[in-house]
């Protein structure tokens, strides 16, 4: 028998599964399930997260975006499906880029960041540099529930946990997580304090010297999931959460945990959460750009697109530009609108590429669209 993943509950079989993700079934998932019955708009529910969301089940049946789902079409609150969705990576420690397990940073400590937005009661949360806790979207939550502010970095975001009740422990690696940081500490990273003579010539390289001997992969580098949801209300919610940039200077918040950057869900609009290089996000703010981009009609792919060619125009440091004068890194958007219209477009993507989706459907994984050719190395 498989272990059941904490938070999971009830196992539908196929055939409910599929009957409870239609807006016109709902009624009769919610009987099944004891909750109440959820009365549709119209809109056609759907879960998408970045590609790790259909990935990992930390031991039980579901994946991160199915777990999602089928809370979501019980009756559960949009955002509370999503958050105790993404706890199934937080939990795993086969996922090397979010919460138990995840990269930690210089100094061989982990802390995690995150954010979520409810899009109906129009409120958020987020917290940054907390230690100790596996689960910062649930965090995060708690954040957005009982308190008038957005964002709690560091001890104080700890001391909001344990006072919150969540358990606070003293490490949060994992022997695997151990030894690639000690594998990166022989490497020597030079690209966290850059010599300012030096600096057309700096960057990650020890850290990418591992992605390219095959050591690790680069979602794993720059860590994170997102994921976003549509109920059959039309409710939109998003929740982002990671352990950041692997072996990051300590204190380093990157993009993930800062609304317009990491996530942004406008309910009349649609919901766009992003992995890969921070920095290259959070100098556009680029969520909030492309659910802005989407209120004046844009296409999720399209309005991706957009953000993505401002972070090509924004990227001009010779350090992180690669042989073709074109930025050397990853980035990717999630994007769902109030249709249900979703798109996964990353700067760069590969066979692997993928982005994670569930619908009545079930959930599946579909391609990421590339904005550029070929890949950040050429």
């Amino acid at each position: 028998m498989k272990k059941k993943t904490q938070g999971t509950g009830r196992n539908l079989s196929r055939r409910q599964f599929v009957q409870v993700g239609a807006a016109g079934a709902a009624a009769l998932g919610a009987a099944a399930s004891g909750a109440p019955a959820v009365q549709s708009s119209g809109s056609r529910p759907v879960v998408i997260a970045s590609g790790n969301g259909n990935r990992y089940k930390n031991g039980g049946d579901e994946v991160v975006v199915e777990r999602a789902f089928r809370m979501m079409t019980e009756g559960k609150d949009v955002l509370e499906s999503l958050i105790e969705g993404v706890k199934i990576t937080e939990l795993d420690p086969e996922d090397a880029s979010v919460g138990y397990g995840g990269r930690p940073n210089a100094d061989g400590v982990v802390q995690l960041d995150s954010c979520c937005m409810h899009g109906p009661n129009r409120r958020a949360g987020g917290v940054a540099g907390i230690e100790g806790v596996r689960t910062p979207a649930s965090v995060a939550y708690q954040v957005l529930q009982v308190t008038d502010h957005h964002l709690l970095v560091g001890k104080g975001a700890q001391g909001f946990a344990r006072n919150m009740g969540f358990e606070i422990e003293d490490d949060l690696n994992t022997p695997r997580s151990r030894e690639m940081w000690l594998e990166w500490k022989r490497r020597i990273d030079p690209g966290h304090y850059l010599d300012p003579k030096k600096r057309a010539e700096a960057g990650h390289a020890a850290g990418l010297s591992m992605v390219r001997d095959g050591l690790m992969d680069e979602e794993e580098y720059y860590g994170t999931i997102n994921c976003d949801g549509l109920n059959a209300n039309g409710d939109l919610a998003g929740v982002t959460t990671t352990s950041g940039l692997a072996w990051k200077i300590p204190g380093r918040v990157g993009d993930s945990p800062i609304l317009g950057a990491g996530l942004y869900v406008d309910n009349a609009v649609g919901a766009a959460g992003s992995t890969g290089r921070g920095e290259a996000n959070l100098y556009g703010l680029c969520s909030f750009l492309i659910v802005d981009e989407m209120r004046r009609g844009a296409h999720p792919k399209d309005a991706a697109m957009t953000a993505l060619s401002r972070v090509k125009e924004n990227t001009v440091e010779k350090r992180l530009l690669n042989s073709r004068g074109l930025p050397n890194f990853g980035l990717s958007f999630y994007v769902v609108n109030k249709a249900g219209e979703h798109a996964g477009v990353s700067m760069y993507a590969s066979a692997r590429s993928t982005y994670a989706v569930c619908d009545e459907n079930g959930p599946e994984s579909l391609p990421m669209e590339p904005f550029l050719e070929g890949s950040a190395s050429d």
